[in-house]
């Protein structure tokens, strides 16, 4: 996961948009996930951490949800900016389940996120992102989070978490034509859009130091709609998808002129 936050540089912060105090934040999350998403098979995996922002104004709170974004509007109930998504290539290599049908490819989402609090304890986020090279569907991310901390290094949080999709989206990873049906020998399926997946997430988030961060979580999702219908995920995978996982990360400060 690759993260990107910041807050705007006014005149005072130097004579370049970059001048000014940063931070990278630097980690490795390792979880226990299926092999692709629908599957019922489970592998343990593990991906970089790597944040980049301003230093400033703190952001209350992040989930290992939230995709990479930057904030062009940021007070103290309201965050506003561009998000984005890298997305790895899905093929059999994936997974001998997917033999016979079409390759995902790398590419990645773009787009934009909001996310409000509405009270010093829980917060709403929603993404809107747009596919590019791996697929051309729309995909719409909303969580909301409750958190609080009980001490003052050690927080939990958690809360329900929807996702939609259209239909270009379900086409990509879970549509099976009539060439991929004979191919792989699943039921031919041409999904439509709609709800793609409804769950919920938990995490526990410890800070032994300013700069260390460790946290342990787990999510469960349900798939649901086109997602849910596909033969894909009826003949081969399943509906209920299951995370847990740790990661770990230490931040850096740094300044540039």
């Amino acid at each position: 996961m690759i993260s990107l936050f910041s807050t705007p540089a006014s005149a005072e912060d130097g004579a370049h948009w970059w001048s000014g105090d940063w931070y990278l934040t630097l980690g490795a999350t390792a979880f226990r996930a299926p092999e692709f998403n629908g599957d019922d098979n489970y592998i343990f995996q593990a991906s970089p951490l790597i944040s980049i922002g301003r230093a400033g104004k703190a952001v209350r709170f992040s989930s290992r949800n939230d995709n990479p974004s930057f904030a062009f509007i940021d007070t103290d109930a309201f965050r506003a900016g561009a998000a984005g998504k890298l997305i790895f290539k899905r093929d059999k290599d994936t997974s001998s389940d997917l033999a016979g049908l079409e390759d995902v490819r790398f590419g990645g989402e773009l787009g934009g996120f909001a996310e409000v609090y509405p009270t010093d304890w829980l917060r709403a986020r929603a993404e809107v992102r747009k596919g590019i090279r791996s697929h051309h569907g729309v995909v719409a991310d909303v969580a909301v989070d409750g958190f609080i901390d009980l001490t003052d290094n050690l927080r939990v949080s958690g809360g329900p978490r929807v996702s939609f999709a259209t239909a270009d989206y379900f086409d990509a990873y879970y549509g099976v034509d009539a060439a991929e049906s004979v191919a792989s020998g699943l039921a031919q399926y041409t999904p439509g859009g709609g709800m793609k997946s409804a769950g919920i997430g938990t995490a526990i988030t410890w800070k032994p130091t300013e700069k260390i961060e460790t946290t342990a979580f787990a999510e469960y999702e349900r798939l649901t709609g086109p997602a849910a219908d596909s033969s894909l995920v009826e003949q081969r995978g399943s509906k209920n998808q299951f995370i847990f996982g740790l990661s770990a990360t230490y931040r850096f400060d740094f300044t540039l002129n």
